[in-house]
């Protein structure tokens, strides 16, 4: 690791993980840009030749410009002093895809100009972020701004933040003033779904009192159409025939009330719908699960997910498609080749 690698090394973890970061004199730095070291190189050019040529123009071009650079200075670092900066929790993302970050920027101040907002040092390369640059805003005197940051993170399960940094050049771009934040919070990464997903699996007997699916739930017709109900969820009217009649019909499922749909880990390594699926590889498991979870979501349909050290009962919604996904994010195995993350024992 380099001398530079280090240092930041050793900045990110001595800061806290906050989710709130308020920029004060403590945790705010700044130092001239290239330009700022440029500019100060040709003020000593010119004091030299105002002394050599006793140019008393030259002097004093020299020191006003030499008085605007240190305005220049001062502004810098006041154009971040005071701003808090508060991260809205991040929405779960499948493996692969693009998460968005949201930072609220509040400014109990004057007009904020040029506030720039990025991934900072080894999270540049620890995570393949959509923009390597910084999203750049204006923030309004005692009002608040919104930057986002996209990042990208390649595998499932639960990812820390990575470290964030705030900067400007405003006005002049002669000093570069920034700081560094770390977030608490964290990004739950679902597995990639197949594709192209494979067909539903069959139901399997239900016992009494079970919820009903369609017998067909590999993607077949349905076995009948109803008229429409209060209660019915969108998800139940079948589109295709109100299309031709004009009238509002749902899914007919009494007719087969006897079996249930359960996405089974061990289903998934064998039998027709897993052709081509290799059982060796848990991570392929979990994305044709993650695939069937959307399939039987879109449907409509209840279900059961069963994984090895973990089983989630069955039902529908929102509800069951988000527990679904999050055991199959958080799931690893277990001593005896399978069991729940160690984050969720005791949930």
């Amino acid at each position: 690791m380099t001398l530079r690698g280090r240092f930041r090394h050793w900045l990110e973890n001595r800061l806290p993980r906050r989710d709130s970061w308020q920029l004060t004199q403590r945790n705010l730095y700044i130092l001239p840009t290239r330009a700022g070291w440029g500019f100060a190189l040709t003020l000593l050019v010119m004091l030299l030749a105002s002394i050599n040529y006793q140019l008393n123009l030259g002097y004093a071009l020299t020191f006003l410009l030499a008085g605007a650079a240190l305005v220049s200075m001062h502004q810098t670092h006041g154009n971040l002093r005071r701003l808090v900066l508060h991260l809205r929790p991040p929405q779960p993302v499948f493996a692969g895809e693009p998460a968005t970050l949201e930072i609220v920027i509040d400014n109990p101040g004057h007009e904020r100009h040029g506030v720039g907002l990025g991934l900072y040092g080894s999270a540049l390369t620890a995570l393949r972020d959509g923009a390597r640059g910084l999203a750049h805003c204006d923030v309004p005197a005692l009002g608040s701004s919104i930057a986002r940051l996209q990042m990208t993170a390649p595998r499932r399960g639960r990812h820390a933040l990575p470290t964030l940094r705030i900067e400007t050049h405003f006005p002049l771009g002669l000093f570069r003033a920034w700081s560094v934040w770390r977030p608490a919070a964290e990004l739950l990464v679902y597995p990639a779904p197949e594709q192209p997903a494979p067909p539903l699996p069959a139901g399997e007997p239900a016992g009494e009192g079970a919820l009903p699916v369609p017998a067909h739930a590999g993607g077949g017709e349905f076995d009948g159409v109803r008229p429409w109900r209060r209660g019915d969820t969108l998800r139940q009217v079948v589109w295709k025939k109100v299309a031709h009649s004009g009238a509002l019909v749902s899914r007919d499922m009494r007719g087969s009330a006897s079996r249930a749909l359960v996405l089974d880990w061990q289903r998934c390594g064998s039998g027709g719908a897993a052709t081509g699926l290799a059982t060796s590889d848990p991570e392929a498991r979990l994305s044709r699960l993650a695939a069937w979870v959307l399939a039987a979501e879109h449907q409509g349909l209840p279900y059961a997910l069963r994984l090895p050290g973990r089983e989630l009962p069955r039902a529908a919604g929102d509800a069951q498609r988000r527990s679904a996904l999050q055991a199959l994010a958080l799931w690893q195995p277990g001593p005896a080749g399978g069991g729940p993350h160690p984050g969720e024992a005791g949930r």
